[in-house]
């Protein structure tokens, strides 16, 4: 993951992937994981997103994990919320506030428990092609036995348009996730009106996706 690259978008405020309002799309189909709300969330590279505190009213353990300690920051200044601070070594730091608990630090090496449910809007797409198996390694080493993802993704054609985000179509998350119980929730087909599709892209969809991983064998 090209740190450098994050740090800078966040430095300059070029956040066009921030969301001010609770994503539609979690809001919709959450309700698919069937979590309780004992069940710890966990929402990987999840910047200052607002979705955190929806899920914070619905789960008594929610877990981001943000690179930018300026993303960081500003989730809980804007929410006029004061964090417990633990340093943790190697630039790492976690924030804790109520149900919501942040490890700002490399997702790859982050020192974070396995959650029940995760729930990962921007950071598959985030990924280039080259670092997209690991990542969906490391996140399914964060996830226990029987938990269930959330995933967004994007399709649209790549030689169009760069990324990040970046498109993971059907077939390369049915690969990146095999073994897993796989169910397509959504396709969104953005028209001609799409910002997206204005800058010259043939078509753009954003596509939701149920992840259920292997239980345990008894």
């Amino acid at each position: 993951m090209d740190a450098e690259f994050w740090h800078s978008r966040w430095a300059e405020n070029r956040i066009g992937f921030h969301l001010s309002d609770t994503n539609p799309l979690l809001i919709k189909h959450w309700p698919a994981l069937q979590a309780s709300r004992e069940d710890t969330v966990l929402v990987p590279m999840c910047g200052k997103s607002i979705d955190l505190d929806w899920l914070a009213q619905k789960h008594e353990n929610v877990v981001g994990i943000e690179l930018s300690q300026i993303a960081v920051r500003a989730f809980f200044s804007e929410h006029l919320y004061t964090p417990l601070v633990v340093e943790q070594g190697n630039g790492n730091a976690m924030y804790q506030f109520d149900e919501i608990t942040i490890h700002c630090g490399d997702f790859f090496t982050v020192n974070a428990e396995p959650a029940d449910v995760v729930y990962d809007r921007a950071a598959l797409i985030a990924m280039p092609e080259s670092l997209r198996k690991a990542y969906v390694e490391r996140l399914l080493s964060l996830t226990k036995p029987g938990g269930r993802i959330l995933l967004v993704t994007l399709d649209y054609p790549q030689d169009q348009m760069d990324g990040p985000p970046f498109s993971v179509p059907e077939a390369e998350v049915k690969a990146l996730f095999e073994g897993c119980q796989i169910t397509h929730l959504e396709r969104d087909d953005a028209d001609e009106t799409h910002p997206r599709r204005q800058r010259g892209l043939t078509r753009f969809a954003e596509e939701v996706w149920l992840i259920e991983t292997p239980a345990l064998a008894l």
